[in-house]
């Protein structure tokens, strides 16, 4: 079975073939960034987003047909992002699949971003095996997660403000970076001094497993307001010490649900899964526990067609799931969708 996947949630547009032949193979994948384009403004403009989606998704089939040698006739299942995302970008890639499928009179899946993500590391050359326990950060989401099979999701913790991508990215505006900020800031803080800024750990020592990184951002515009003039080593070193707050916070949560769980395999999937300090940390502290942790390859770690692709592929191939083999043609975005709910 080969399956197209469509990822158009936000300013990335992304296309990718995945065969479920010979345990399963990633034929051909392809990416345009918007970055570019949006910096400019400093952020994500939802309508250019759009319409800059419209510009790409056709020239980006082309490449991944002709990257993997097959042709549109050959695809056997269309697979796209439903949400969560912004609307309008959503509604760019679920109307092209759902036109697509419909043309070739095959299934079209709607597919969860997070499970996207989530699912992600499969596609490494190491990947996990299910059951297992999910740390999901990126822009917009910081999740905890059991995960015991395909379609089959426990939400264990969740941020209750600012996720930790959103975090680094108000942080870098605050140290004036440009967007990205996230990238920046974490390149940033590898110039800074370890202690030198120290900043609070929110909810470090809670019962719960769930996260706060709101009241982290706003101790760093204290810190800033405090200083007349920054140098450029006081900025590196708030950008330290913001990162190693966060940082201690994902890795002792992530550590304290997988031992609550009971497993011993750990994926760390989204944008902020790509933070080398992030992963330098949590492979010392997995590793002394006796936990495998597992990662997506980091062309994989942002949005991209080929975890739709393949998130679409064990869709159809699960029992669990009640969107696989859906009629083409009439559909729905859901630009605010829990994975539990899923």
């Amino acid at each position: 079975m080969l399956v197209l996947g469509i990822e158009s949630s936000c300013d990335e547009t992304g296309m990718a073939l995945y065969s479920t032949s010979a345990g399963g193979a990633l034929l051909a994948h392809a990416l345009h960034s918007q970055v570019p384009m949006h910096q400019a403004y400093g952020g994500v403009v939802p309508e250019l987003a759009s319409r800059d989606h419209i510009r790409r998704v056709v020239p980006l089939l082309r490449q991944v047909l002709a990257d993997s040698g097959r042709s549109l006739t050959d695809i056997d299942a269309v697979a796209y992002t439903q949400g969560p995302g912004l609307a309008g970008a959503l509604l760019v890639g679920a109307a092209f699949a759902e036109a697509l499928a419909t043309a070739l009179e095959r299934p079209s899946v709607p597919v969860h971003h997070l499970e996207g993500h989530l699912l992600s590391p499969l596609l490494s050359r190491r990947p996990p095996r299910f059951p297992f326990v999910a740390l999901l950060v990126s822009g917009g989401h910081s999740q905890l997660m059991r995960v015991t099979a395909v379609g089959e999701y426990e939400l264990l913790g969740e941020t209750l403000d600012d996720a930790a991508g959103e975090a680094f990215d108000k942080t870098a505006k605050l140290l004036g970076l440009a967007y990205p900020g996230g990238p920046a800031l974490a390149e940033l803080a590898e110039r800074g001094r370890p202690d030198v800024v120290k900043l609070p750990r929110p909810m470090l020592k809670s019962a719960d497993l769930n996260f706060s990184f709101s009241g982290l951002k706003t101790a760093v515009l204290t810190k800033v307001r405090e200083l007349a003039t920054i140098s450029e080593q006081q900025r590196a070193d708030i950008a330290r010490g913001f990162q190693d707050a966060i940082v201690e916070v994902l890795v002792s949560k992530a550590l304290r649900a997988v031992a609550l769980s009971g497993l011993k395999q750990l994926v760390v999937a989204g944008g902020v899964g790509a933070n080398r300090e992030l992963r330098r940390q949590l492979d010392a502290r997995a590793g002394k526990a006796g936990i495998a942790v597992f990662y997506p390859e980091l062309e994989f770690c942002t949005d991209n067609g080929a975890m739709i692709a393949l998130a679409g592929a064990l869709r159809l191939q699960s029992a669990n799931s009640d969107m696989a083999g859906k009629v083409a043609g009439a559909f729905a975005v859901r630009p605010r969708w829990p994975l539990h709910g899923v």
